[in-house]
This record gives C-alpha cells, sequence and structure tokens, in this order.
C-alpha cells in the first residue's frame, strides 16, 4: 500500500500535464493546451481536487517554464518571471497551487524536473554531473552538477547561449525576442518554422535544415562538455524524434572537440555519451513528482 500521495505539474508553454502517483509505472495523469494562467491553474487544481478524494495529497511539484524565481528568500519565490509567453509574466504559479490545495509546493524549471527524473529513473542514473537539453518549441538546459540540481544567480538559460552564426550559410536573422540569434533564436522549432516556411515535423528528413539544426546543437552541447565537464548529456524534446538528429549532432560534437576533450566516453562511445530520455516524454511529470517527494531535501 502507498502511504503517500504526490502531486506533479508539468507547466509547459504548449501544454500543462498533471500527474498523481509514485513512480512511472505508477501514474494517473492529465493534459490540457497551455492557455490563460487563470483557466491553466484551475484545471490543475480541479484535477487534484478530483482524484484525491479518498487520501488527500502529500505534497506537489511542479516542473514550469520560465524564467522563474526559485529564491526561496525571495518574495517573489514561485513566480514566473518576465517570460515571453503571452500574459504569464509575473504569475505566482506555486502560491496559487499552495493556496488552493493547501500542501506543501516545490517548483524549478521544465528541465531541471526532466533533469531529475532522469537521475532518479533514466539515463542520469548513477550520474551526479550532467546536463539535461529540452529542443522543441523553445530551447531549454538544466541538470545536475556535484548530485544538486543546477542553481545560482537564478537557473540556466542554456537556450539563450550565443553560438558562431555564419550569416552567408544561414542568412535567417534569428526569432528570439531578446537575443535574437542566440542558440533558441536561431535553433528552435519556431526558428525552422520561420526559417524554412513550414513546421519542422513536416519536414523530410533529408532537408537540409536538419544538417543546419544538427550543428546548431553540436556547437551548443561543445561548449556545455567544455564549460560544465558532464558526464553524459541527455538531448529531448519534439524535434530529436527526427531519427538522423541525433546521429549527426554527435559526429559534430566530435568534429568540434577534435579530440581535445580525451575522454573514452566521447572518442570511442560517444552514442552512450550523448543519449535521448530513455523516460521518452515523462522525463519531466516523473521530475515533478521526485520535486514534491524530496521538498525537504537539499537537492538544489
Amino acid at each position: 500500500m502507498i502511504d503517500k500521495v504526490y502531486g506533479g505539474i508539468e507547466a509547459g508553454g504548449t501544454k500543462f500535464v498533471c500527474a498523481i502517483g509514485t513512480s512511472p509505472d505508477n501514474l494517473v495523469k492529465t493534459q490540457f493546451a497551455t492557455t490563460s494562467p487563470d483557466e491553466s491553474i484551475r484545471k490543475a487544481i480541479h484535477f487534484f481536487k478530483d482524484h484525491t478524494r479518498l487520501k488527500p495529497l502529500t505534497a506537489i511539484g511542479i516542473a514550469s517554464f520560465g524564467p522563474l524565481d526559485i529564491d526561496k528568500n525571495s518574495p517573489t519565490y514561485g513566480y514566473i518571471t518576465n517570460t515571453p509567453k503571452d500574459s504569464w509574466s509575473n504569475v505566482d504559479i506555486a502560491q496559487k497551487i499552495h493556496s488552493q490545495l493547501n500542501v506543501p509546493v516545490a517548483i524549478d524549471t521544465d528541465v531541471n524536473g526532466a533533469a531529475l527524473g532522469e537521475q532518479v529513473w533514466g539515463e542520469a542514473q548513477g550520474l551526479d554531473t550532467f546536463i539535461y537539453l529540452t529542443v522543441g518549441t523553445g530551447i531549454g538546459g538544466g541538470g545536475m552538477i556535484n548530485g544538486k540540481l543546477m542553481h545560482g544567480l537564478l537557473h540556466p538559460e542554456m537556450g539563450h547561449i550565443r553560438i558562431p552564426h555564419d550569416w552567408q550559410k544561414d542568412p535567417y536573422k534569428g526569432c528570439c525576442p531578446y537575443h535574437v540569434d542566440c542558440l533558441e533564436g536561431l535553433a528552435s522549432g519556431k526558428a525552422m518554422e520561420l526559417r524554412w516556411g513550414q513546421s519542422p515535423e513536416k519536414l523530410p528528413f533529408d532537408h537540409p535544415a536538419w544538417e543546419l539544426e544538427a550543428s546548431y546543437l553540436a556547437l551548443a552541447i561543445s561548449n556545455f562538455i567544455c564549460t560544465i565537464s558532464p558526464q553524459r548529456n541527455i538531448v529531448g524534446g519534439g524535434l530529436m524524434k527526427n531519427p538522423g538528429l541525433m546521429p549527426a549532432v554527435r559526429r559534430k560534437v566530435e568534429l568540434n572537440l577534435n579530440r581535445y576533450v580525451r575522454s573514452e566516453a566521447i572518442t570511442k562511445d560517444i552514442d552512450r555519451y550523448i543519449v535521448a530520455p530513455a523516460l521518452g516524454d515523462l522525463a519531466g511529470i516523473v521530475g515533478a513528482l521526485e520535486l514534491a517527494k524530496r521538498i525537504n531535501q537539499d537537492i538544489c
């Protein structure tokens, strides 16, 4: 018998996923489109109230798009801050959930949540320093360093690093509203759609768009390898479902590093060094549950 019931929310820019459970094999979940803050949060609250009538929740973990205020000493802890997502700036998502359900709430970025899920149940088991990069409509990254989720001044914004932009090879200017041609501005699903005039899902697997995409992602991952020295790079998100993209990224990372980082993980076993998430699309919501389960532990 399960003694405690935990809730998780993966608050994405496109969809909300809500779940009750303890592991990937023990989930009751639902999902719905992300609309206004009031409507989206109301639907989440109704889900938890409807599914916990017999046994109350112990805690809820939220893995959310950002940027977020995750400083527990800040008066705006748990807020989504200056996000480009319409109407979501300065939304106190954590407190709204807490006040309606009256349970402790933990919050972190969606990518840190997914990283935590992969450390417990997936490709990062046994590792203490790794990154999780998600490549979809936007690009985000997080992970762990020495067994703690990546925090600091705020939290990582890996999607907004600056990478080389060859204007002759790629005359597209970029789409980031803050930095124009940062990684997200050049390599996100939104950038691909604007550059090529159709959604990435409709582009043939042999379209030149994918070779360019692999080049940008490989530049980013090469930078993360040189700065963070991760034991593994987990790369998920909708764009990575193109079967040729991951092998191309691995090949280009090897070329970029040019055997400078002398680890057999790269020189001999890169297929196990740059990998897809073992949990697939469940990584974020399972990570949210883990945030709830560890609400009083020092993993930050």
